[in-house]
Order: C-alpha cells, then sequence, then structure tokens
C-alpha cells in the first residue's frame, strides 16, 4: 500500500477472511469490527471464546511440562523442610523485580528464610558473578534461585557448586548449547526445552515454579503440618502481569491470560508497593496495559537504571507503608533523574548515528556512557533509522553494550555466537535485544563480525518501513462504544497488537505544545467531524510539522484508539502514529489486501 508518508513508512493493511467474519457473526454474535480484527489476528474458531474470554485455568498446562520442573521444586521442598536459607538472585530490571518479590512474598507467607540479592548494575554487572554469589555464600545460604538470569553464568555457578551450594535458574534468556552446572536450569528458551512455552518472560516462569511448588507441598501435606493455609496464587499476578507487559514478550497463550486477570489484581490493589507507585502516578482510573508499559514499569527500572538497583524488588516487597511510600518517591526522582540523562544521550547519540547510516548495523561507542540509559537510546536510535542498535559505552579499555534490533535480524543469538568465538567476553539476549561486554580492541572485530551476519539476511525485506493498519474507519466511528467493541480483543501488547486505523481526510483547527515534546491537537474531517487526538514526541518531526502548520490542507491519519479518563470524565482520543499526505487511501487499495 504506497501512500505518501510523511515518516517514510508504508502503509500496509492486514488481510482478513471475509468468511471467517461472516462465521464468527453467525457463531458469536459479534459486530463487523470485531469479527474483522479476529479475523486479521487469525484467531481459530474453536479458540475465539477462550481469546475473548483468557483465563489462567484454561491456558495453564502442566508445570512439568519446563524442562527440569520437577527437579527444581523437590529441591526447594528439601530447603523449606530443612530451614535451609535460601537466597533469591535477580536482574535489576522490571522483570528481574518482579521475579524477585513473587518468590520473596511466597517464602514469606511460608516463613521460610530467604534474602534478595540485585546486583548494581555498574559494580556487579549483570548476572551472577563469583564476587556475588560469595557475598550470598559467606552468609550461611544453601540454595540460590537466579531469576531473569543465570543461564550463562558458568564461573559464578561452578565456584557456587564448588561451595557445596545448590543453584536453581529460573530465566528465559536464549541458551548456548553448553550449559551452566547448575543443579537445574528452568527455562523455555533452553536449546533442549520442549515446552512450547519460550515465549514467557521470567516472572511468568517463576509463576509456573510456584504453581507446582505449591501443589508438592501440598501433596507432601507441608501446610497441614505446619499448621498453615496454602497462599493464593492468583493473588500473585499483579506482578506476573508486571513483569510480563515490561519485557514486551507476546501477550499470547498463558501470557494473555496472566496479563488479563493480573490487572484485575492489580485494580484490588492488593500489593503494597504496587499500590504506593499507582498512586504517585496518579493513576486514577483502573490500570491498564499503558500504565504498566509506560508509568509503572520506567519507575520500577529507574532504581537499576540510575539509582539503587535493589529499590524495584524491595518496594513490590515492602509491607510497611512508610518504607513504602519512601521507596516510590525515591524511584520516581530516579527517573526525572533517567529522562534527563536520556535526554542529553540521546542528542550526542543522534549526531553520531548520522555519520553511519550506511552501515547495516549501527555500532556506537563513546566513553563512559551512562549504562543505565544507552539500552533506551538505542531503542530510540533504532526505532528512528529503522536499523539493529548498539551503543557501546567504554571505560577503562572495556565497552559494556546496549543493542536493540528489528525484525527479522536476532540479536540474541549473534550475540552469543560473537561470545562463542571469544569476540566479545561476555553477552546474551532475546531477538530483539542484547547485551556483552567487550574489549575495546575487538569492537572492529565485531562490528565485521556482525555486518557479515547482517548482510546474509534479505536485506531488502529490513529496510522496510512498514506500519501495519487494520482497518479505515469514518471519524464518527471515534467514540466510546467503537472502543469498548475494541477493547473486547484487550489485553493489548506484543503478539496482540492494539488495532490501528486510517481516518482520512482530516485538517487540523486548534494545535498545542505539550511538555514542549508532545502535539495536543483538535482535527476535523471534510463532514464536519471534530476529532480529538495526540502525537507523542512529535514536535520535532514531520507529523509535528504537519499539525502545527497553518491552512495546511487535507491529510490521512493512522494511529490507536485511546480512552482519556479523568475526575469521572471519559472521552475517546486519536494517538497519531503517522500522517499521509494522499487524496485518498481507500481507492487505491482494497481493505483486504496487505
Amino acid at each position: 500500500m504506497k501512500t505518501l508518508s510523511v515518516s517514510g513508512k508504508d502503509w500496509i493493511l492486514k488481510k482478513f477472511n471475509q468468511e471467517d467474519i461472516l462465521f464468527i457473526k453467525e457463531n458469536f454474535f459479534l459486530d463487523e469490527i470485531t469479527c474483522k480484527l479476529l479475523s486479521i489476528r487469525k484467531i481459530k474458531k474453536e479458540e475465539i471464546n477462550s481469546f475473548l474470554n483468557p483465563s489462567i485455568k484454561n491456558y495453564l498446562p502442566n508445570p512439568e511440562v519446563l524442562l527440569d520442573m520437577q527437579k527444581s521444586c523437590l529441591r526447594t521442598v528439601q530447603a523449606i523442610k530443612n530451614k535451609e536459607k535460601i537466597a533469591i538472585f535477580g536482574d535489576y530490571d522490571v522483570d528481574g523485580a518482579s521475579s524477585t518479590a513473587i518468590l520473596g512474598n511466597f517464602f514469606s507467607a511460608l516463613g521460610v528464610p530467604y534474602e534478595t540479592f540485585i546486583p548494581d548494575r555498574k559494580k556487579d554487572g549483570y548476572g551472577p558473578s563469583i564476587n556475588t554469589f560469595n557475598e550470598l555464600i559467606v552468609r550461611n545460604v544453601k540454595l540460590i534461585l537466579t531469576v531473569d538470569c543465570g543461564t550463562l553464568s558458568f564461573d559464578a555457578i561452578e565456584f557456587a557448586k564448588k561451595k557445596k551450594v545448590d543453584v536453581i535458574v529460573l530465566d528465559h534468556h536464549q541458551s548456548d548449547l553448553d550449559l551452566p552446572q547448575a543443579h537445574s536450569i528452568v527455562n523455555p528458551n533452553r536449546f533442549d526445552d520442549n515446552s512450547n512455552l519460550n515465549y514467557l518472560c521470567a516472572a511468568g516462569v517463576t509463576f509456573m515454579f510456584l504453581v507446582n511448588l505449591n501443589k508438592l507441598l501440598r501433596e507432601t501435606k507441608w501446610f497441614k503440618l505446619s499448621n498453615l493455609s496454602e497462599p493464593n496464587l492468583i493473588e500473585y499476578l499483579d506482578l506476573v502481569s508486571l513483569g510480563t507487559v515490561c519485557d514486551v514478550v507476546p501477550l499470547i497463550g498463558l501470557n494473555r491470560a496472566i496479563v488479563h486477570q493480573g490487572l484485575k489484581v492489580i485494580k484490588a490493589k492488593k500489593n503494597l508497593g504496587l499500590k504506593t507507585l499507582i498512586d504517585i502516578c496518579k493513576i486514577e482510573n483502573h490500570p491498564n496495559v499503558y500504565h504498566l508499559g509506560y508509568m509503572i514499569g520506567p519507575r520500577i527500572n529507574a532504581g537499576g537504571r540510575v539509582g539503587k538497583s535493589s529499590h524495584g524488588a524491595n518496594l513490590l516487597l515492602n509491607n510497611d507503608s512508610k518504607d513504602a511510600f519512601k521507596l516510590a518517591c525515591e524511584l520516581d526522582l530516579f527517573n526525572k533523574e533517567r529522562q534527563i540523562l536520556e535526554s542529553n544521550i540521546l542528542q550526542k547519540i543522534q549526531i553520531e548515528a548520522e555519520k553511519y547510516l550506511s552501515d547495516p548495523v549501527l555500532i556506537i561507542s563513546g566513553e563512559e556512557l551512562h549504562e543505565g540509559v544507552i539500552g533506551i537510546v538505542a531503542s530510540r536510535i533504532k526505532d528512528k533509522f529503522n536499523k539493529p542498535t548498539i551503543i557501546i559505552s567504554i571505560n577503562n579499555g572495556i565497552g559494556k553494550a546496549s543493542a536493540r534490533s528489528i525484525v527479522g535480524f536476532d540479536i540474541g543469538s549473534v550475540i552469543i555466537a560473537a561470545t562463542q568465538n571469544k569476540i566479545l567476553m561476555k553477552g546474551g539476549g532475546h531477538k530483539m535485544a542484547g547485551g556483552f561486554s567487550i574489549k575495546v580492541e575487538n569492537i572492529k572485530k565485531f562490528k565485521d563480525f556482525i555486518f557479515r551476519k547482517f548482510n546474509s539476511l534479505n536485506i531488502e525485506l529490513l529496510k522496510i518501513k512498514p506500519l501495519y493498519l487494520d482497518s479505515i474507519i469514518a471519524p464518527s466511528a471515534l467514540n466510546k462504544e467503537f472502543y469498548n467493541k475494541i477493547n473486547l480483543l484487550a489485553p493489548f501488547g506484543s503478539g496482540n497488537p492494539e488495532p490501528k486505523f486510517i481516518v482520512e481526510n482530516v485538517r487540523p483547527v486548534k494545535s498545542k505544545i505539550l511538555k514542549n515534546k508532545h502535539i495536543k491537537s483538535v482535527l476535523v474531517s471534510l463532514e464536519g467531524s471534530t476529532i480529538k487526538t495526540i502525537a507523542f514526541n512529535s514536535l520535532d518531526n514531520e507529523i509535528g510539522a504537519y499539525l502545527l502548520k497553518k491552512g495546511s490542507k487535507p491529510f490521512n491519519i493512522a494511529g490507536k484508539l485511546s480512552l482519556n479518563e479523568w475526575r469521572g470524565e471519559s472521552n475517546v482520543e486519536f494517538i497519531i502514529d503517522d500522517i499521509s499526505v494522499n487524496k485518498t487511501v481507500k481507492n487505491k487499495v482494497p481493505s483486504s489486501i496487505g
């Protein structure tokens, strides 16, 4: 679908099947647009009910389909019965903090002695090390559970084994063909796992672990003998959904059910730390995926980026209102500091990136770039130039890097391959993101290595900047009734993207700048319908220029709907992702062609 998109994107209308729409209409009594969106998402006819009403019961498999699950739970039961001290070693991001808090809250409910350890990004680096494990071992820890890390921690785990301390890994990062000599490794992304649960984040894996652990404790009558009630694991889904949304794993299958149910638990505000953060963020309406991903998550992450790495997990574990408020306020301040740092570094890196736009992968290095924000900056640069982006912060001859990729280029496997080839000191990640350490003298070698990997793919396909859209809608459709129909398919996220629409032939009648970066506009259609819109971070780009231009000719907008709720009132806004200057889209491409 060729359009004159002001941001250089190809607008592509997604395919749907008219026969599917008729079948869904007749059998499920749904309206046209909902049927169309279900067809576009290729939801199987027999799965429509469970998709529209996702429940844990329908999606939760036997946790023992995950390799090493039973072995891990049996060892943990042994530790609980013998009153061994357990350590939870978590990553410093939201998924790691959530996973740490899920386990910690469970052990607290059981009266099991435990302690947590979240490494400092700068001092300790990512994942377990001999030094950090030794800190736990000298405190008489007998069992270490790593969450959201550990799959590639060979040296640390070997050290623990020599000290006769068992390590159980609960992770979801890609593995090497070799695995560390841990007691057990529960990871749906380990090379030999056949569970088909590789879309889970660490919080999801941790929840599966607790389901199985709880069952074993019940079967051995531990709860009865200890005169304790079983914890209600459903109440842990607030933290599982937080980790799931913020780690941007696909909202499909069990993940979708977790977030659907988890949002209900969050609404009940059972976790004091989460409730306090929601209050500080001034989220007055029901928390949703947007709030988790763009308001709550960044604040929890900020501790690991620019403040105290343990703050996020400690907040989610806290039961004292005074302490929780203090931690939440400090995380809010850290987040403001992170935003300033990010803005300064982004400006610097963007200027540098423009020198290397002919490179297939943007690799930018600099002295002492703040390690806590280079991942976010890499993501921004990747979005702007549609190229995989790696930013390396150099300090004393060693570079620490964050990488972000585009669809079709598996950055995690490339980093692991470069580590196997001794180009990198250590590293790992997912398809879309990763990190590593490198000696400065090897940066050129790494560039050549990754360029070769990229050039072996279909480069022309990777050059496309697609904007996938679901349907063309009339301006009059932008109302609460239409929004509620769309929202039947929620929760939205990776794997179940929020529906995006085209509204044709509109022009601005009033626009204003918000926070020196966003543009809020009132648009009017040729028929006279008014549309309230917002275009985020658009002040300095082509979208903003069109919205602020006086006497602008009619244009088309592409984006999604948002329900703006404030002081008991609600109205539907259109979030603009792109603008095209075609006179019409409808007559050029039928909506069934993608």
